[in-house]
């Protein structure tokens, strides 16, 4: 079997709806098997993916997240947001996004994002008269936020699969993060003007203190992740495990909203996410060896030089291939597979592993927003109870400003990578 056969059988199995961690193992392994390799290889291959110090972080976040959506936690970002932004027109749009922003601070996954923030965002826009689609395309969009924000799982992923630091990539995110949210709200600010959307309410004080007080403890959980890293008192893995600590003292101590029936449902909850992923990666770690192993990054990257000598071009080329390939390919798995074969292009370009990192989430997270896959989608089709293909056209309006950031961050690396240069260069 040739790589070529091995990546069409890939596609086949995802065409009929196999799992794409089952498609990566089947098609990797008929490639072993036809190409007399003892059948052992995936296995070690798959064990070796995960054998990975950094990925320890990745259950740590995802409970982490768990555990501030179970204590209730979303409720008190929300009502902060409220009254931070809530005064200005389209105000629970600009409400929606700012509250994406602090909780893409703790659970690092944007699917979580809308999961949990999702329900109280849209059920609040629609009682005070927005439209369905509209609370719906804000809430989708502003949900990729999440990933780009420190923490991030896939930063992590990434850190581990292009041995990259994930300290940096985390403060590399920082900045991206902050724009796609500003390119969010100035659309927000233009769907309020052409739509007439009121204030939420006017600018209070006393609430906004009130609420900002009410949810200061949470608020801190962003400024312990991203502070202890940056200031090197614990690394990213840490750092994740000082997110459960102060999540569970938040939840159990402070406020009192968890329990041990609840804690056992986050747990399980969190055990079945991080098998899931965990399996998606180490299936991805075999596909990806293979196309290692056969110097498919090198033929590819050598491909692609010689169809032009324009980084200008071959950025936008890369980036296309990203978008479409984002479509049809889980995240994690994408990041697995591209970042070998893309990395060394990038490279080649003069393009900083870090910078390219933002670049290649930001492109799949675009990815979570479109169809067939869409996963983000899925989640608030069943979060707002209507059908998937209203959520594909309500969300459409809201990549332009996503595509208009990653072509922004893309060619000005600058942006991306200032903080990480002060801080660790």
């Amino acid at each position: 079997m040739s790589i070529l056969v091995m990546i069409l059988l890939l596609l086949v199995l995802m065409v009929i709806g196999v799992p794409i961690a089952m498609a990566l193992m089947l098609a990797s392994l008929g490639f072993v098997l036809t190409n007399d390799m003892p059948p052992i290889i995936v296995l070690a291959n798959m064990v070796n993916g995960i054998n990975s110090f950094p990925l320890i972080a990745v259950p740590f976040f995802i409970l982490a997240g768990n555990l501030m959506n179970s204590a209730g936690i979303t409720t008190r970002i929300f009502n902060f947001a409220r009254a931070a932004v809530g005064w200005l027109h389209g105000g629970l749009g600009h409400v929606n996004v700012g509250a994406s922003v602090i909780f893409a601070g703790m659970s690092g996954a944007a699917v979580a994002d809308a999961g949990g923030l999702g329900n109280i965002e849209i059920k609040a826009m629609r009682d005070a008269g927005y439209d369905t689609d509209f609370a719906v395309g804000i809430t989708a969009a502003s949900s990729t936020i999440g990933p780009i924000i420190p923490p991030s799982l896939p930063l992590v992923i990434y850190g581990v699969i292009a041995d990259t630091s994930i300290g940096q990539l985390f403060t590399a995110g920082i900045v991206p993060g902050l724009l796609m949210a500003l390119s969010l709200m100035i659309m927000v600010a233009f769907y309020a003007r052409a739509r007439h959307y009121p204030r939420d309410q006017q600018f209070s004080i006393w609430r906004f203190f009130s609420s900002f007080l009410d949810a200061l403890l949470p608020l801190l959980t962003p400024v312990i992740i991203i502070g202890g890293i940056m200031f090197g008192i614990f690394t990213p893995t840490e750092a994740a495990i000082a997110a459960v600590v102060y999540s569970l003292f938040l939840g159990v101590v402070v406020y009192r909203t968890l329990d041990w029936r609840k804690l056992l449902r986050v747990s399980m909850d969190t055990v079945e996410t991080t098998a899931s992923v965990m399996l998606i990666v180490a299936a991805s770690m075999i596909f990806a060896w293979i196309l290692t192993a056969n110097q498919v990054a090198l033929q590819f990257s050598s491909f692609m030089l010689a169809i032009t000598d324009n980084g200008v071009a071959l950025i936008l080329i890369i980036t296309l291939i990203v978008l479409v390939i984002g479509c049809f390919m889980e995240t994690i798995a994408a990041i697995t597979i591209l970042t070998p074969v893309l990395l060394p292009v990038a490279v080649g370009l003069g393009i900083d592993p870090v910078h390219f990192g933002i670049i290649l989430i930001l492109n799949l997270m675009i990815g979570l927003l479109t169809p067939p896959v869409g996963m983000v989608l899925y989640v608030l089709s069943k979060v707002a109870k209507v059908p998937f293909e209203r959520c594909v056209t309500a969300t459409l309006p809201f990549l332009i400003p996503l595509v208009a950031v990653l072509l922004l961050l893309t060619f000005v690396p600058e942006l991306s990578m200032w903080l990480p240069t002060l801080l660790y260069r």
